[in-house]
């Protein structure tokens, strides 16, 4: 299936989900963890990101030390209330409403819920989906891709009307950013983690997979944003995060 106007709608709403927070050992950074719910005028569910496993919210303790991710943070918040379904239900979607979930990339807090959507396609990045599992976390890969359709992009396409998928290497080999015209908005640029926060670009993004590619990738968005005059909701950004609207309010 190709991923070229697969939706037929053109995006109304964009919820900002809440996936919890997280401590960065890095400067004792706190970070939201983020995803994202659009809706199109012809009915369409796009879930975009999945956030941390549930086991989580089970059990934040044995969860993190199983990942052995006290390497890099902490887990401060991400409760039950944290997962998908708890925040596609402040919209009032349910799980069976998606149609199509946007991985942006494979990442520990952006691929929990992988497998809980196998009515919905996985758009994914070529690069990510050819990785033999997603990467998770270090040198942990516990996840294997499930068995359900996938749309696979290799380059800049249009989902639908005003919904862009970008490819914006860098921070992950396939990493997406989304770019939407909002009716009342505008257009609006989702960075991910291509860029998570403003300071990396001044910082070079150093320590990214592909410092290189990822100055590259945030230089086009940018320039991006500057000539659409767009509204950018970064990644992981501490300044932003507490100001974005969150789910039920949205982004018209």
């Amino acid at each position: 299936m190709q991923a070229k106007d697969y939706l037929k709608g053109r995006p109304v709403s964009l919820h900002v989900l809440d996936y919890g927070l997280f401590k960065v050992h890095a400067n004792a950074r706190v970070i939201g963890i983020c995803g994202f719910l659009i809706q199109t005028d012809a009915g369409e569910v796009v879930l975009v990101d999945t956030g941390f496993p549930q086991k989580y919210a089970e059990d934040k303790a044995a969860a993190t030390e199983q990942d052995r991710l006290y390497e890099f943070g902490e887990v401060l918040e991400c409760e039950m209330a944290n997962m998908p379904e708890a925040q596609l239900a402040l919209a009032g979607i349910t799980p069976d409403q998606v149609d199509l979930h946007i991985l942006t990339h494979t990442h520990i807090d952006h691929v929990g819920g992988l497998g809980d959507f196998p009515q919905a396609p996985i758009l994914v990045s070529g690069e990510e989906r050819r990785l033999p599992r997603p990467l998770y976390w270090g040198d942990i890969q516990p996840l294997e891709w499930p068995d359900q359709e996938y749309l696979v992009v290799e380059s800049d396409v249009e989902v639908g009307p005003g919904f862009r998928v970008l490819i914006a290497p860098g921070h992950a080999p396939g990493q997406l950013a989304l770019r939407l015209e909002m009716p009342e908005t505008g257009v609006v640029l989702l960075t991910s983690d291509a860029i998570s926060r403003p300071a990396e670009i001044d910082e070079k993004f150093a320590g990214s997979w592909d410092e290189a590619k990822a100055i590259a990738s945030a230089d086009r968005l940018m320039k991006l944003a500057k000539d659409a005059n767009a509204f950018v909701i970064y990644g992981h950004s501490p300044e932003q995060w507490p100001t974005l609207r969150k789910s039920p309010e949205a982004y018209f």
